[in-house]
């Protein structure tokens, strides 16, 4: 039987634009989905590159100004896979067209512009969801069954870090592609923003919102070239930012985030503390779960390793036989893959725009905190 198609306009050729475009192109290869995505169009500011990108990953054409994804009604999906500072017009634009909506996260520059694009798409009723890849590791889906399982028993503690070192050098500039992750006008905010966002999502979704913040933030180098102006301009961006907050379930929790911890390239981990069991999860070992559980006889009570390749792991039946392992890129297939099923059952997959409010609501708290050097609300 012929499938429905989907047709999708991507926003955005950068490194975000690759993964989302791979996972809509190899999804249907692995999954048997009720819809069969097309890559329709692509639009960049660059012609030239626009159109290069378009041939090497199978776009049908390419565009320079979105407005054009959003006139055509031959598009079904805006995807948005470009800097934070186009997310909400698009966004907006898109939903307001009655078009479906992904967006790379963060959601919007704030929780203010998430507030907005979260209305738009349900004022108009438009499936949408954002690209938080990390719920869909294998292994952390797995620790999310644990969890809900109950085979932690209460939870005591939440800790979570993600380091990184590529901001170093004084030298770097900010602005401009592939730098405007430094420029605060088009970014927001850095790694609160950037890296703490993927852990504050991760957490909430394992272990329930989160009431209240403290954080503290630093911004090492205060002066950078700016790419677009020519001028050396005051860097707006925090490059470090750790915080601590309470869950609504009563436990703690413990965040940190850098660009300057030298010899990181990508070091999120995360740890869950519970009455019964714990768990340990690290992205440069990613097919792996590390689980702790008091019940077991004292003689050989240890961490063990769960390697994550059998059929009975969440989504490695889809892939191949155990004992072989996949990894990053495979995280935005299944996401792709769930959105889509929601399509098909009704039951639209997370994390949805107001998912990613929610995490948006903390990050403004963290950053407010360090301001003010007090706890904040952390629910807006």
């Amino acid at each position: 039987m012929r499938k429905k198609t989907l047709n999708i306009g991507m926003v955005g050729y950068g490194f975000m634009g690759r993964t989302h475009s791979n996972a809509f192109a190899q999804a249907p290869h692995f999954f048997d989905l009720g819809y069969k995505p097309v890559l329709k169009t692509i639009c960049a500011r660059n012609a030239e590159k626009a159109q290069a990108f378009a041939e090497q990953w199978g776009y049908e054409s390419s565009v320079t100004d979105w407005r054009k994804l959003i006139d055509d009604k031959s598009i079904d999906l805006i995807d948005i896979a470009s800097p934070n500072d186009t997310h909400m017009e698009i966004a907006i634009a898109a939903a307001q067209a009655g078009k479906m909506v992904m967006c790379e996260k963060p959601l919007g520059r704030n929780a203010a512009e998430s507030a907005k694009m979260t209305e738009a798409v349900e004022r108009a009723g438009v499936p949408n969801m954002v690209w938080y890849n990390y719920r869909r590791v294998p292994a952390v889906t797995l620790a999310k069954q644990l969890i809900d399982e109950g085979r932690l028993g209460k939870i005591f503690h939440y800790r979570a870090k993600f380091l990184q070192d590529w901001t170093i050098s004084k030298d770097l500039p900010q602005g401009g592609q592939g730098l405007w992750r430094l420029d605060v006008g088009v970014a927001g905010s850095g790694v609160t923003g950037d890296l703490l966002a993927h852990c504050i999502d991760t957490a909430m979704w394992l272990n329930g919102g989160i009431s209240s913040v403290t954080g503290m933030t630093e911004t090492f180098i205060k002066e950078r070239h700016h790419n677009i102006t020519g001028k050396t301009e005051k860097v707006g961006i925090d490059d470090a930012s750790l915080f601590l907050s309470r869950f609504d379930n009563g436990s703690l929790g413990s965040f940190e985030a850098t660009r300057y911890a030298r010899g990181h390239k990508a070091l999120y981990t995360l740890e869950i503390n519970g009455e019964h069991a714990s768990i340990f999860w690290d992205l440069h070992d990613l097919h792996r779960l590390q689980y702790f559980d008091h019940r077991d006889e004292g003689r050989t009570r240890g961490w063990r390793s769960v390697h994550i390749t059998d059929g009975d792991h969440p989504y490695m039946n889809k892939w191949w036989v155990p004992g072989l392992q996949i990894g990053y890129e495979h995280t935005f297939i299944h996401q792709a893959a769930d959105f889509i099923d929601g399509l098909t059952s009704g039951n639209h997959a997370s994390p949805t725009f107001r998912d990613a409010l929610a995490t948006d609501l903390v990050t403004d708290a963290v950053l407010r905190s360090a301001a003010s050097g007090q706890w904040e609300n952390a629910k807006g």
